[in-house]
């Protein structure tokens, strides 16, 4: 359950520069703060699964790939939040830089290779990540989009094509992943969705 914790209209900078002395998360959504609830475990261990499988396999640096990263996105709609907080994110290496001070991706920065989002239980979370994200996150300009789906026990690669997302492809099982950022990635559905730690 979301909650706003203030009814002051803030602006994305103002809401930048906020510290309630919490380590709560946030989105911002009409200039209102909404309080995050905290993540799912199953969701947390498929995206530290993913980060080990993404940085193991070689095709990128740990110090690129992210499970904590925000990201600034264009409000589409009225109602639609300024910020997210995708379930993984592989960073540019220009990032590392740029997010010395706070691990937000802002508009003026380039977008990420990736994101990636689990989905949880229920209509509201499925209509965000596979409509009102997926809006948001190609009129951000990322190249590639992930939406890893438990309920319905599928991968779906979505790569961004004259600023819209083009389905590459529905992975399930053992089928293996095909990523048109990282060609050489070995890993199956079956790895993201059942995560296991060796």
């Amino acid at each position: 359950m979301t909650q706003a914790i203030t009814k002051l209209k803030l602006t994305f900078e103002e809401y930048l520069n906020y510290d309630d002395g919490t380590d709560n998360r946030y989105e911002l959504i009409d200039g209102e703060l909404i309080t995050l609830p905290p993540e799912s475990g199953r969701n947390a261990r498929i995206a530290k699964c993913l980060f080990l499988k993404l940085v193991n396999s070689g095709p990128v640096s740990g110090e690129l790939v992210d499970y904590n990263c925000e990201l600034q996105v264009p409000v589409l709609q009225p109602g639609y939040a300024a910020n997210r907080y995708p379930d993984l994110v592989v960073l540019k290496a220009e990032h590392i830089e740029l997010t010395q001070t706070r691990l937000t991706i802002t508009l003026n920065m380039p977008p990420p290779d990736l994101v990636v989002e689990v989905v949880s239980p229920g209509k509201a979370n499925r209509e965000r990540d596979y409509i009102v994200k997926r809006e948001q996150y190609a009129a951000r300009g990322i190249p590639e989009y992930w939406i890893a789906d438990p309920g319905d026990e599928v991968v779906i690669v979505l790569q961004l094509q004259a600023g819209t997302y083009v389905e590459v492809g529905r992975f399930q099982g053992n089928e293996r992943i095909l990523s048109p950022m990282f060609p050489a990635l070995e890993l199956t559905a079956e790895q993201v969705l059942h995560p296991v730690f060796n």
